[in-house]
């Protein structure tokens, strides 16, 4: 004989309950603790509904990064209920540092190739999974009002002027001083022109969002971030950089070895890279050169 399962049978007997209960109702008599009893039933034997279970993808992403990202990763949630996007924004090289150490994450995004080439080197990232992304170009910040008068690149000189950098150890102060550098071979600006420079800066940061708050706040007279990081700060003046000394600054992105959602890190991936993401990434001062 086939064993019946228990919520049928319960079913069964529920069904006879309200027969019974509205035989007694019809009888004149009150049938009210038998309909609180029948809900007890019902609430205890109710088929039990799971919640959708939610699962974290990790990025670790240069700073620069940090509005692109958050809307890509808003997006991404969006195409993938359930996912929530956790990102951790910060210098390249302190986020290569804490993979290194053992920090937990699906996804680094470097802004160059330096940091990325050492977490290969190190086989802390999946293999066939590193791709350039996105590139970026610098400019010169200036705070609102330009108390100090810089009206052009030569002016960086002048005594007095407070530039702020990156660290050279941060891509962006890395690039910046690359760029000081090309200028030197330029008649125009001198062979001492980067030394000249230098000698204003009066801090390195450790990232290049430092950088663009130290100008927005008049702490500095100028700073050198990327481009995405002027459109971000939309109040700050720029001076362009000429392309023959500019530096084009290569993002790549890849899944890491430890990722604990190797797939759907490698789906984060593609929809930075499909046209949708490349989208955002340009709205936010990105762009693809070769």
């Amino acid at each position: 004989m086939m064993r019946m399962r228990k919520p049928l049978i319960i079913l069964i007997l529920l069904l006879s309950f309200v027969s019974g209960a509205c035989g007694v109702a019809g009888n004149g008599l009150s049938a009210t603790s038998d309909t609180e009893t029948f809900t007890n039933l019902i609430a205890q034997t109710a088929l039990p509904t799971s919640a959708p279970q939610t699962r974290t993808l990790t990025v670790f992403a240069a700073a620069s990064l940090t509005e692109a990202f958050q809307e890509i990763g808003k997006a991404f949630e969006t195409a993938h209920p359930g996912v929530k996007v956790n990102f951790s924004f910060a210098g390249s090289q302190v986020l290569r540092t804490q993979i290194e150490q053992g920090a937990i994450a699906d996804i680094y995004a470097s802004a160059d190739h330096k940091n990325m080439d050492s977490l290969i080197a190190e086989s802390l990232v999946a293999s066939n999974s590193y791709q350039d992304f996105t590139t970026n170009r610098l400019v010169v910040i200036l705070p609102e009002g330009n108390a100090a008068k810089v009206q052009t690149l030569k002016d960086l000189t002048n005594p007095g002027i407070k530039l702020v950098l990156a660290d050279s150890s941060v891509p962006a102060g890395n690039y910046a001083r690359q760029i000081l550098t090309n200028m030197n071979e330029d008649s125009e600006y001198g062979a001492d022109f980067s030394s000249a420079v230098l000698a204003n800066v009066v801090s390195n940061e450790t990232d290049v969002r430092q950088v663009a708050t130290k100008v927005e706040l008049g702490e500095a007279d100028a700073g050198i971030v990327y481009f995405s990081d002027a459109v971000a700060a939309s109040d700050l003046i720029t001076i362009s950089i000429p392309k023959q000394f500019n530096v084009i600054a290569r993002y790549p992105i890849a899944i890491l070895t430890n990722s604990p959602n190797p797939y759907l890190a490698d789906e984060f991936v593609a929809y930075v890279t499909s046209p949708a993401g490349q989208v955002i990434m340009e709205k936010w001062g990105f762009t693809r050169e070769n």
